[in-house]
């Protein structure tokens, strides 16, 4: 992996951490699951008025769809809904990124290498970590809400899996695919929040938008739809189209990192010295698993000359890896005391390795 790839790959995991403000800002105003609804809504109905459907079969397609946006809210929201706190659940929903490489290798028949095993690892560990404080502090989840989200974060990779073979089958196709993903959650979402959240608070969110945390609101569902969820997404499919997910994957982990640094710049939220230190310990894991070890390429003394070639091997074996997209915008810490559900959202489709130079000039 290049190092401006794991700049894009940071850029992108910080577009995400401040994600949270925004998606905090949004649920002052509006319930989260007609959030979810309304989020993707905003995407499909100019995707459908106006985007040809990608070549890619319904059935990638769905499956795309329904792990982001219907499998993993779903779990997401019933484990919220059951006391799992927050800033642990985004943690805890990090474990997309394993379950993705375990999918991927299952599935896709993706290699793993000791080296990317060993900094998932490291980066998991430092994620338990800082679940493992924050579940012993006041207020922490029980088992079942843990699980919840787990399983939260399997829907997540198995949206991942859906996203590769979209992009196997639509490989010139990246917007097309992130675009007509978004059709399939807003119906789903709807139905979920019309039967638990019901109409009348849904309406009365529409009051008071003109107000300070009105506009405020509709300021944070800007930029979740816009920076987070496009500018974001095509960002990471790009990456995920140019190295394996073993590679790309553990770079989700720094969302919950810079979530936790943001909460504590912009709303104020203290962090512990602890978090802070596991929070390093997943850096170091995604630095493991994100490069690979130099080693010499050859020797050569036919001139007389001893030369040593070094080589850092920056690109994947694509001839027998594939990438599985992921994305990840796990939902912020609340700030004021009364509980609220908390929206993570995950779309991908961003520009294929081969893609022609216009239209990557275009996503730039």
């Amino acid at each position: 992996m290049t190092s401006r790839d794991r700049l894009l790959a940071v850029l992108v995991a910080v577009i995400w951490g401040l994600n949270f403000t925004a998606i905090h800002l949004s649920l002052e105003q509006f319930p989260p699951f007609f959030l979810v609804a309304l989020r993707f809504a905003l995407l499909a109905v100019p995707t459908l008025l106006l985007v040809p459907k990608p070549s890619a079969p319904w059935r990638w397609i769905v499956l795309y769809g329904l792990g982001f946006g219907v499998l993993q809210f779903v779990f997401l929201y019933l484990a919220m809904a059951n006391g799992m706190p927050t800033g642990l659940a985004s943690l805890v929903l990090q474990s997309s990124a394993p379950f993705t490489v375990v999918l991927a290798a299952a599935f896709l028949r993706e290699r793993l290498t000791v080296r990317q095993g060993l900094g998932i690892l490291l980066a998991v560990a430092g994620l338990g970590g800082i679940a493992a404080h924050r579940a012993g502090l006041a207020g922490g989840a029980t088992l079942v809400p843990v699980l919840l989200t787990l399983a939260g974060g399997l829907g997540w990779a198995i949206g991942n899996l859906g996203s590769r073979k979209a992009m196997q089958a639509s490989p010139h196709e990246p917007i097309r695919l992130l675009l007509w993903m978004s059709v399939i959650p807003p119906l789903p979402m709807l139905a979920l929040s019309l039967a638990v959240e019901g109409p009348a608070q849904i309406a009365d969110s529409f009051t008071g938008l003109t107000t300070t945390q009105g506009l405020l609101a509709l300021a944070g569902l800007a930029y979740t739809v816009l920076i987070a969820t496009l500018c974001g997404g095509m960002l990471w499919t790009g990456l995920m189209g140019r190295h394996p997910s073993s590679t790309v994957a553990p770079f989700s982990m720094l969302v919950p990192v810079v979530g936790i640094a943001a909460s504590w710049l912009l709303l104020r939220e203290h962090t512990s010295v602890t978090e802070l230190a596991w929070g390093s310990l997943v850096l170091a894991g995604v630095l493991l698993g994100s490069t690979r070890a130099r080693r010499p390429a050859g020797r050569s003394t036919a001139t007389g000359r001893v030369v040593v070639a070094t080589t850092a091997s920056a690109q994947p074996d694509t001839a027998t890896t594939s990438a599985v997209a992921i994305a990840a915008t796990p939902s912020p810490r609340p700030v004021s005391p009364r509980p609220s559900v908390v929206v993570a959202d995950t779309l991908t489709g961003a520009p294929a390795a081969d893609e022609s130079a216009d239209s990557a000039s275009a996503l730039r």
